[in-house]
């Protein structure tokens, strides 16, 4: 099973501020739903709480959120207590590819697990609380490489970039 992460990040590391996205790019959304939809995602707890309730759980997505919480109830979304418990999950579903989709304290735990990175590079700095964790490109390939220029509907300009981890990273 691939394992792989999927964030928006500025150039400044940022992925959020007071739990929620900063910008607002349809483009990248729809690569998101794109690219997970018939898979697992894996969601800490505050990050799908951040969701909006008409949009939780994700559609066409099996949802697994992780929370240290034991009582924790999210109708539609599986429950799991540790990250290798969510990996796990996904694994008995036969998921060929499972996405870690945030939030930061998510990423940082997973990123030794990690062999794909889908990050959609936004070109622009901002102020933000939540950062995506900082990761030694000479481990990885760049894979793919697509500009979009901003436009009426996305404010700034972003690329969508794949990497993958090299052998021995």
């Amino acid at each position: 099973m691939i394992i792989s992460s999927i964030a928006a990040v500025s150039e400044n590391n940022v992925i959020g501020k007071d739990n929620r996205l900063i910008w607002r790019l349809p483009g990248d959304m729809n690569y998101f739903k794109e690219m997970t939809e018939g898979h697992c995602v894996i969601t800490g707890r505050k990050n799908y709480e951040s969701i909006p309730s008409k949009f939780r759980p994700l559609i066409n997505r099996t949802n697994i959120v992780v929370t240290r919480q034991k009582d924790y109830s999210a109708p539609g979304a599986i429950i799991a207590h540790s990250i290798e418990e969510a990996l796990l999950l996904a694994k008995e579903r036969a998921e060929t590819e499972v996405f870690i989709i945030g939030g930061a304290e998510i990423y940082s735990q997973t990123m030794s697990f990690v062999t794909k990175l889908y990050i959609t590079e936004v070109h622009h700095c901002f102020d933000g609380d939540a950062f995506f964790p900082p990761f030694d490109r000479k481990f990885w390939k760049e894979i793919s490489r697509i500009p979009m220029p901003a436009d009426d509907k996305n404010q700034y300009a972003y690329t969508f970039c794949v990497w993958v981890k090299n052998k021995g990273g």
